[in-house]
């Protein structure tokens, strides 16, 4: 099969350098040409159609922004992964990128101190990015099974939801902007969530939701107490977890090791949940690279609770969910613009069944 051509844009000789050496090194991967600004490179994408481009975020004569616009319009499809700096304006920036309509970022390695080191980020980072926002027919049967597995029987009737949590990655920011501000301001239970990102991203990332949203939204804290239509997203570089404090639950964050190559992870966090909610646990798996949440999705089913995933159609890639599926772990699949709705009518129905049931029992009595 021939490899994937991918175009880089970056304004920097350095930059251009490193990244198309080492993904060159890689057999599946072609760099087929470099530009060193935005105008040049969307001449280029022209002249050689590549896969993919990756888009440095500051340039001169057109900035990463500006060509994102333009490609947009032009190649709808076309992946494009931003490499941008780990501050707090690279930050800005990607999350505008993202909102534009960019597939993913890779932060460029800095102050690393060494250039194999820097190599080594970019194949771990960068790569298994471009490879899985390529994927080929060929590749989807691993992600994609022709069958779903039959799940576990399920309780015939669920107890009331006490807490949702969100695990997601690539194509997370743009799906959480998606259900996040379908919450009602009186959104019964709080939420936790996982997006994949370093740390400053998750703070912006928390304060745009918020600013977009009718429940209040924070990057979580330690020691934080849960409340009732708040909702929380994990820090960059810290797992975060839920524990009983006394009569109250509340945000706990470690800086264990990595798990799935992640921190935080989807896992540690579902893991908790199923530990301190059981049955009383909504999860949501959406679109993402990699396997980040199966574990943790069949600790919830296991402590009966109750886990949905984002349907492939609408994920940028269906790595997390389409995992999730294939290990027959989901209660049901839905397109992005449902979520938000499915997961209201979840919580309530349960919720009112739950109120039901006790005032039965209590007329029984």
């Amino acid at each position: 099969m021939a490899p994937l051509r991918i175009l880089v844009v970056d304004d920097s000789v350095v930059i251009r350098k490193i990244l198309s050496e080492t993904l060159s090194s890689d057999p599946d991967i072609e760099v087929v040409a470099t530009a060193g600004d935005g105008r040049i490179g969307l001449a280029k994408i022209a002249q050689l159609h590549p896969d993919l481009i990756t888009l440095d975020v500051e340039m001169p004569v057109m900035d990463g922004l500006q060509a994102l616009a333009e490609v947009r319009k032009l190649y709808a499809s076309l992946p494009v992964i931003m490499f941008s700096t780990l501050t707090e304006r690279g930050a800005s920036a990607t999350l505008d990128a993202l909102s534009l309509g960019a597939s993913d970022y890779v932060t460029k390695p800095s102050n690393t101190g060494s250039m194999s080191v820097a190599v080594e980020r970019i194949k771990a980072e960068l790569i298994p990015k471009i490879k899985a926002l390529c994927a080929r027919p060929a590749a989807r049967p691993a992600m994609r099974p022709p069958l779903r597995p039959a799940p576990r029987m399920r309780p015939a009737v669920p107890r009331p939801i006490e807490i949702v949590a969100i695990g997601t990655s690539t194509g997370g920011p743009n799906a959480l902007a998606e259900v996040v501000p379908g919450f009602a301001k009186d959104f019964p239970v709080p939420i936790v969530a996982v997006q994949h990102m370093p740390p400053l991203f998750t703070k912006m990332l928390a304060d745009r939701l918020a600013s977009r949203s009718r429940i209040p939204v924070e990057e979580g804290a330690a020691d934080v107490p849960l409340a009732p239509g708040h909702a929380w997203i994990a820090p960059g570089n810290f797992h975060m977890s839920v524990k009983r404090a006394g009569l109250s639950a509340r945000l706990s964050l470690n800086q264990d090791p990595p798990e799935n190559s992640c921190r935080p992870a989807v896992d540690v966090l579902f893991r908790s949940v199923a530990s301190m909610y059981g049955a009383s646990a909504l999860a949501i798996v959406m679109t993402g690279m990699g396997a980040d949440g199966v574990i943790g999705s069949q600790k919830i089913r296991e402590a009966g609770g109750h886990v949905i995933i984002q349907d492939e159609a609408s994920s940028v890639v269906w790595g997390m969910p389409g995992l999730v599926y294939a290990a027959g772990l989901a209660d049901g699949v839905f397109p992005l613009n449902q979520l938000a709705a499915e997961i209201t009518r979840r919580v309530t129905e349960s919720r009112a069944l739950g109120s039901a049931r006790r005032a039965a029992d209590h007329v029984t009595l």
